[in-house]
């Protein structure tokens, strides 16, 4: 199928997937995570009704942000506090904050352009070496931090990252204790309306996300294809 006939079948999936939960399918953020394509692949997907794109690394967001039709970028994979400066007029929100030190100098920077920054914290859900993200148990102090010491964001929610498991029920568990943390936090947000983020769930598994509460889901494969890293 085409790109866009992709993107349609998701939003369906999406619907579908908040109904039988019985959500409001407009919760849901589809974000299309487009890493590895170019902008003729985006586009195709923003005319589609594409309305977020996701990109995992700073340098493809920088190449393909003049090419790109008008759309809401999220910077999703890891940040390097050095390449902050690159994108702070570029996206909407970062997905994954894990560090004070990447929240201070996101603040410092939106401060001094005059602006507020969306951030989420980042959950590695099953504390893998090759993810990045805090546990569980670190969020309530790390957001506690970040809201007295960075005033030039603010902590919209969570993401959460989980071990590719090739039965979406074995993560399950993930995406439910990243909501129980989710609501936890929640309760001691003075803002408790702007704290309604909870990014979790892939190409594989979105539809367990959905059932345990994402209102952000990252997919990219089902939406462009297997990618090839190679080129």
């Amino acid at each position: 199928m085409s790109i866009s006939n992709n993107l349609k079948h998701i939003q369906e999936e999406i619907r579908i997937a908040a109904c039988q939960a019985g959500r409001d399918p407009s919760e849901i953020t589809l974000v299309a995570v487009s890493k590895t394509y170019g902008p003729e692949a985006i586009n195709e997907a923003i005319s589609a009704g594409a309305m977020d794109i996701g990109e995992n690394k700073v340098q493809e967001i920088l190449d393909k942000y003049e090419k790109v039709l008008p759309v809401r970028w999220h910077m999703i994979g890891h940040l390097q506090t050095n390449k902050v400066k690159y994108i702070l007029d570029k996206v909407s929100m970062v997905h994954s904050v894990d560090s004070l030190k990447l929240a201070k100098e996101i603040s410092r920077r939106c401060l001094a352009a005059e602006k507020r920054m969306d951030i989420l914290i980042q959950i590695n859900g099953g504390m893998e070496n090759n993810k990045y993200g805090i546990s569980s148990e670190e969020v309530p102090e790390l957001a506690k931090k970040i809201r007295e010491e960075c005033p030039g964001v603010r902590i919209r929610g969570l993401m959460c990252v989980v071990p590719y498991l090739e039965d979406p029920e074995e993560v399950r568990p993930f995406f439910r204790q990243a909501k129980e943390v989710f609501d936890r936090c929640r309760e001691v947000m003075e803002d408790k309306e702007g704290f309604d983020c909870l990014s979790m769930g892939m190409s594989h598994d979105f539809h367990v996300a959905i059932q345990e509460g994402a209102t952000h889901v990252r997919v990219g494969t089902s939406i462009f294809g297997a990618r090839d890293y190679s080129i």
